[in-house]
């Protein structure tokens, strides 16, 4: 009998789930949205600049949207980020950004001036705080149509006041809808970017060029996104997607240790979800 037993062969879907440092994982087939990995999938918690998928896709949302629209970078949006100590894209007040770059800015290098900026552009209001909250509330409607039961949002770029917070089930269906967009996915595989603005005097500004915060860009074959995030709270995170073998798969990994761990974390389930795929 045990002879026997052994000769049997193990069944091909026999994966062996993977052990990850991040607090939270999920992982899915982006095909049907079949979950392939969960670990505290549906646990709330800070989601840091993976926030700025919801930032992107509220505006690519927005009707008759004209991606060449050039918005002046306000003194606000650089006072923003010093005094948060935020991630920048180092926009220079006064000079004419259109609003495909600003997505690359928000996209790349994180950049929380690029993030108030679209907020500013695409919420309605009189005053610049009535615009802002309006943004927000955009969010927190998209979310509501996603059917992200575990989402909510006090922030368009992750630099929360303790009510921005998502799980790893919610972000990775968010991602998901935002990959739709052919624009979207076009900014969140790309590796570096190098702006042209229009300074206050008409002239044209070469930006030092943006590099994308995803290191599984370069590091993972078949990545085509999406966004990192960090924080005091959120830890390190991160919304991944690749492609193999005509096969999408895409998740995230939230309160990871480092972003090296995120990165680790995100490349196993990964390897796990294309061996379960076959």
């Amino acid at each position: 009998m045990l002879a026997s037993g052994a000769l049997t062969a193990a069944p091909a879907q026999a994966v062996t789930a993977p052990t990850i440092v991040a607090k939270g994982g999920y992982v899915m087939n982006n095909a049907n949205s079949a979950g392939l990995y969960g670990k505290a999938a549906n646990t709330k918690r800070s989601t840091g600049s993976t926030t700025k998928i919801m930032t992107a896709k509220v505006v690519l949302a927005q009707s008759n949207l004209n991606l060449d629209a050039k918005v002046t970078i306000q003194k606000a949006y650089s006072d923003y980020i010093v005094s948060k100590g935020a991630s920048s894209a180092r926009l220079i007040v006064g000079d004419k950004v259109t609003v495909r770059q600003l997505l690359y800015g928000l996209m790349l290098p994180s950049g929380c001036d690029a993030a108030y900026a679209l907020a500013d552009k695409f919420g309605s209001g009189t005053t610049r705080a009535a615009r802002v909250k309006s943004f927000i509330g955009k969010m927190n409607t998209q979310a509501k149509n996603l059917g992200l039961t575990n989402t909510h949002f006090d922030s368009f770029d992750g630099i929360g006041n303790g009510a921005n917070y998502s799980t790893p089930k919610d972000l990775t269906k968010l991602a998901s809808s935002a990959m739709k967009s052919t624009t979207f996915r076009t900014i969140v595989k790309t590796k570096s970017y190098t702006a042209k603005t229009i300074t206050k005097t008409g002239s044209t500004r070469t930006m030092a060029a943006w590099t994308n915060t995803n290191t599984l860009l370069g590091s993972y074959s078949g990545t085509i996104g999406v966004k990192t995030g960090s924080g005091t709270e959120a830890k390190y995170c991160l919304v991944f997607a690749a492609t193999r073998n005509g096969k999408t798969v895409i998740g995230t990994v939230l309160a990871s240790t480092s972003a090296t761990q995120r990165a680790t974390d995100a490349k196993k389930l990964m390897n796990y979800a294309f061996a379960r795929l076959g």
